[in-house]
């Protein structure tokens, strides 16, 4: 089965505008995104999806830059616009990230996808339903023909923005499974959507990273750990619902 990782990708945040173009060590975060979906082992491509919007020409240069496809759809519709990413590389299974998770490891990503493929006729598969990583490493995996029919089908404007509220709604029609980890450690949050996000995202980076190595979400637990008063920076973050 051909697996294809989209990357979710727009200038147009709300809380931070900008931020998967912002320099993070030298690169942009997309690109340090992007490094890290290329070391998923388990997908064979990444194709970044953005929108229409003359002000997400930046991103598809950017995806250019990169070496990686970049498809265009509706800014809303966010649903439509991962169907069509997925029908235009013939995808059989998707895998879904988002563009503001810097620290997205690929083993954990690795291991989501390992779970989907393992269990035949499986629909939809994900590290969030039951979290227990840091927030920042979300990651779905879901069937073409889960995908297909949610397109079709789904018609509430929640279901059309958000890829995979359909899927995970019906369980009576899809079926749904979930990878955990062994300890809870949702509690660390590592995904940008704020100043405070940008600034402890720019302290992890600046200790851990090397060019031309990722740094694993193991790393990032015992800088943590290690320095508690990081912790603090993004402490106060609501999660956007």
């Amino acid at each position: 089965m051909k697996v294809v990782t989209v990357i979710q990708a727009r200038m147009g945040s709300t809380r931070l505008p900008g931020k998967v173009m912002l320099q993070l060590e030298g690169k942009t975060v997309l690109a340090h995104v992007v490094e890290r979906c290329k070391a998923i082992s388990l997908s064979s491509e990444v194709v970044v999806a953005t929108t229409t919007k003359a002000q997400d020409n930046i991103i598809e240069i950017e995806a250019d830059k990169l070496g990686v496809l970049c498809h265009r759809g509706s800014e809303d519709d966010v649903l439509s616009r991962y169907y069509e990413a997925a029908v235009s590389r013939n995808a059989d299974v998707i895998v879904r990230v988002t563009s503001d998770c810097p620290l997205l490891d690929p083993d954990i990503s690795n291991l989501t996808i390992e779970k989907f493929l393992s269990i035949a006729g499986m629909d939809y598969c994900d590290n969030v339903t039951e979290r227990t990583f840091p927030r920042g490493l979300d990651t779905e995996v879901i069937s073409f023909s889960a995908l297909e029919r949610a397109y079709n089908e789904a018609q509430r404007e929640d279901e059309r923005e958000h890829v995979c509220h359909y899927i995970y709604e019906h369980p009576e029609w899809f079926k749904l499974t979930t990878f955990s980890g062994e300890d809870n450690l949702s509690s660390y949050r590592w995904t940008l959507d704020t100043e405070e996000d940008w600034r402890l995202i720019q302290e992890i980076y600046r200790q851990l990273y090397i060019p031309g190595e990722i740094f694993s979400w193991k790393e990032c637990i015992k800088l943590m750990e290690r320095n508690p008063h990081l912790i603090k920076i993004n402490a106060n973050v609501e999660q956007k619902v």
